[in-house]
Formats: structure tokens, C-alpha cells, sequence
């Protein structure tokens, strides 16, 4: 450790940390020393009372978490957040979202980022995966707010062989990108909207320019259903025979999942991981949810996500943590499982190895990126503390993320954005909102049909 002056001193929190086997624990009356970005020592409070730092934090009575990762999102889509309510998903698509979707433009999809960003941060999440259009935009919000991302420009196959050439160019252009805080995925929608030669070529692609791909599959059984009695084959096992699970593969939800397709993911070259953002499998009333259980017993990391605001209405990271708890418990009709232990395990380590940054982020250790969380647990709704996990996972809220940091870098000070102007993000959204829920050209950008 050197004695030159710290860039920031965060002391006297908890901190979650995670022992050599990632077993889930809580250091108390703690600190955190930043240096150039990175964790460089976590250590008791008073071993760094006298510690120079360029910044202190108080953090008495808030426990520092790893920043929490989106693992997928589609983030412009806050600008439609209520606009398609109480749909299946068929018309959700087809009637509403695809139709306003041919009306975006790329300063819509920057304000829509811009918001979803200022949501992120204020709800704790550090880092998102996003899979939209026009992501250019979406890479200079990030830039701009500070904030860490795994972006992927979504084609179809409707698009000819620009579209997934256009996925490809914009992957290895901003690779890298915001000082290191991006990093880039090939992004076909589904393999209902991608053809398997389109597929393929991806996954040539994936392996030419060693890029993870970014894909919504079996997203829920209908999708598994239509598959196998068009084509015999479920949606993974399309992905296999397509070579996209020979890649390093993020599969947005997985809800359609089923039996057979556990040794076709078991038995996947790549780094195969799962998305799972149930609140939008619950509002479309799918008869399952990501088998999460299943996945864990063949080692397939699960990531915590919410999907677009579109289909979730939010993107806080914290409702999809404990709602995957509670489902998992309901689904499996196990009590036991999953404990808050594992599902703060899926919200940090797991998520972070869902987008690749598994050595990077997701734990609060040296030599980590320093991407932390301070959370206020004085609130009378998470006292008194008997199990500070259990605390984390069902009592405390979004709202209670008193400060974030992304790359020492601190985006959120008790609850006051930095790097954002909401207002006037919202002021110039709602000017353009008429024009972009506009559905009387009767176009829609694709058909959802599985």
C-alpha cells in the first residue's frame, strides 16, 4: 500500500465481502481505500484514521455493496414506460412498442439513456447491458454520466446483411471505449427475428474478433413451443447448431428453458451465462420463469436484470434481487431456496460474470474496480437488523443507495446526482413525446411472430 495520499477514503460502513470459496460476509466498522480506480485495501476503520485522501466518506450506518450490474436492458425504452399496458406479448409487440419503434430517433434514444442512466445510478447499479438501436448515442451517454456498460447494436435479418455488419462495426469501434468503462457485444435479437445463416455468421464474427454476443433466447416456453413445431429443434438448440454457444453467449431470460436444452447448455465452448428479469415475465403472465436452480446445478452463472421499462416500468436492479428470491422459492416450492446469501451472490459475482467483467467488478476486494454502493440502513423499514442479508434483500429499497461510485468516481452523493440534469432531460423528452408514440403511419419495425 502506498502512503501517498488516497484518492478516496470511504469509512466506517460494512462491507460486503466475499471469502476465497464466494461465500457471502459482512466486515463491520470497515473502510475502503481508492487509488487511481481501482479497490486498493479494505481494511478496519481506524487503520485509516490518519490515512491522506484526496476525498473521505462517513459511511457510519451504510453498507458498501458492489455495484449492482443490469445485466440486460434495453434503456432508451424508459421513453415508453406505460405506454403498452396489459398486453400478451404478441400484441404488446405488434400493436404498441415495434410501431413507436419506427419512430425513434437517435436524440430519442439519448434522452431515453440519459433518463435510464439517472434511474440506474439512483437505484445503485453501476454497470448495465443494453441491446438496442442506434447505440452510438447510448455510448456517449455513457461516457458523459460515468457510468460502466456492455453495449451491443440489436439487429434482425430483415435488415439484410447490413444490419448484422452494422452490430459488428459498432462492437469493435467503441470497444474499450470511456476509458475503459465499455465493453462490446454482437447483438442479433432472437433466433425468431435472426435467420441461422445470419447466426452463423455472427458466431464466425464472435470468434474472428473474440466478442461475446448478446441474444434474447427462449424467452418464454411459447417461443420454445413454436420452435420445435416449426423446426424440431427448441431456440437453444438453434444457437448451438449455429455455433453462437461456441462463444462467449448472454441469454436475455431463458424462461422457455426446458429439459433438453440443459446438456445443449451444459456442454456449450463458450462462456454461456442467463439474464433473468422476472417482473416482466409476471406483468406478461408467462407460465414459467428463468429455472434458475437447473442452470445453477450446471454452473451456468445467472445475472440480475429488468429488461426495458417498456415491458418492467422500472429498471431497479434491488425489485429484481428479491422478486427472483421469492419466485425461485415459490417455483421450486423450497422455503430454502434461494436464500438472501445467494441472491446477493447472483446480484454481485454472478451478475458480473454474465457480462464478462468477472474478474473486474461484483466483489469489493483489491485490485477491483472500484464500482461501489453505499446503502442507508437507519430507516425504520430496515431495522433493527437481525440478518443484515436478509435485511439487504427484502427490506432495504432502491431508495435507500445514499451514494454510487463507477471507477472511484463518485456519480451520487447522498442521493444528489452529479452527472445528470434530470430536469432538463425530462422537459425536452416530453416535447418530443408526441411524435414518438405516433402509431397512424401503421409501420412497425418488425412482426412478432414465433
Amino acid at each position: 500500500m502506498s502512503d501517498s495520499p488516497a484518492d478516496l477514503v470511504i469509512t466506517g460502513c460494512t462491507v460486503l465481502v466475499h471469502d476465497e470459496r464466494e461465500r457471502i460476509g459482512f466486515e463491520e466498522d470497515a473502510a475502503i481505500v481508492v487509488r487511481d480506480g481501482v479497490v486498493e485495501l479494505v481494511t478496519s476503520a481506524a487503520a485509516v484514521a490518519d490515512r491522506a485522501a484526496a476525498e473521505r466518506l462517513d459511511a457510519r450506518g451504510q453498507v458498501a455493496l458492489p455495484g449492482l450490474v443490469n445485466c440486460h436492458t434495453h434503456a432508451p425504452m424508459v421513453a415508453l414506460r406505460g405506454l403498452a399496458e396489459d398486453l400478451p406479448t404478441e400484441e404488446w409487440f405488434n400493436d404498441v412498442v415495434w410501431p413507436v419503434e419506427s419512430n425513434l430517433t437517435v436524440r430519442d434514444v439519448e434522452l431515453g439513456a440519459l433518463l435510464a442512466c439517472a434511474e440506474m445510478i439512483r437505484g445503485g447499479v453501476t454497470c448495465f447491458a443494453d441491446h438496442y438501436f442506434s447505440m452510438d448515442a447510448v455510448a456517449s451517454v455513457v461516457a458523459e454520466c460515468g457510468m460502466r456498460a456492455h453495449l451491443g447494436e440489436a439487429y434482425f435479418s430483415s435488415q439484410g446483411p447490413q444490419g448484422r455488419e452494422k452490430s459488428l462495426e459498432f462492437a469493435l469501434r467503441h470497444r474499450g471505449g470511456a476509458d475503459g468503462r465499455i465493453t462490446t457485444a454482437l447483438a442479433p435479437h432472437a433466433p425468431y427475428t435472426v435467420d441461422d445463416a445470419d447466426l452463423a455468421a455472427t458466431a464466425e464474427h464472435a470468434r474472428e474478433h473474440r466478442l461475446p454476443v448478446h441474444i434474447h433466447a427462449s424467452e418464454n416456453r411459447d417461443q420454445t413451443d413454436a420452435s420445435l413445431a416449426r423446426h424440431g429443434v427448441t431456440p437453444i438448440e438453434v444457437l448451438g447448431r449455429t455455433g453462437i454457444l461456441d462463444t462467449d453467449v448472454l441469454l436475455a431470460h431463458g424462461s422457455g428453458i426446458i429439459e433438453r436444452d440443459l446438456p445443449v447448455l451444459a456442454g456449450a465452448a463458450g462462456r454461456t451465462a442467463v439474464a433473468t428479469a422476472p417482473r416482466g415475465y409476471l406483468k406478461f403472465a408467462w407460465p414459467t420463469t428463468t429455472p434458475v436452480r437447473a442452470l445453477h446445478d450446471i454452473g451456468i452463472p445467472v445475472g440480475l436484470a429488468t429488461d426495458g421499462a417498456a415491458s418492467n416500468n422500472s429498471l431497479d436492479v434491488w425489485e429484481s434481487m428479491a422478486l427472483t428470491a421469492l419466485i425461485q422459492k415459490s417455483t421450486t416450492g423450497d422455503p430454502r431456496w434461494l436464500t438472501s446469501r445467494q441472491a446477493l451472490h447472483h446480484a454481485t459475482l454472478q451478475s458480473a460474470r454474465a457480462v464478462g467483467l468477472g474478474e473486474t467488478v461484483g466483489s469489493i476486494a483489491p485490485g477491483r474496480r472500484a464500482d461501489i454502493v453505499l446503502v442507508d440502513l437507519t430507516g425504520p423499514h430496515t431495522q433493527p437488523v437481525h440478518d443484515l442479508a436478509a435485511t439487504l434483500v427484502h427490506s432495504a429499497r432502491s431508495s435507500d443507495v445514499r451514494t454510487t461510485i463507477v471507477d472511484g468516481r463518485i456519480l451520487m452523493r447522498d442521493r444528489e446526482l452529479l452527472t445528470i440534469d434530470v430536469p432538463a432531460v425530462v422537459a425536452e423528452l416530453g416535447e418530443r413525446l408526441p411524435a414518438l408514440v405516433d402509431r397512424s403511419h401503421g409501420k412497425r419495425i418488425q412482426n412478432y411472430y414465433t
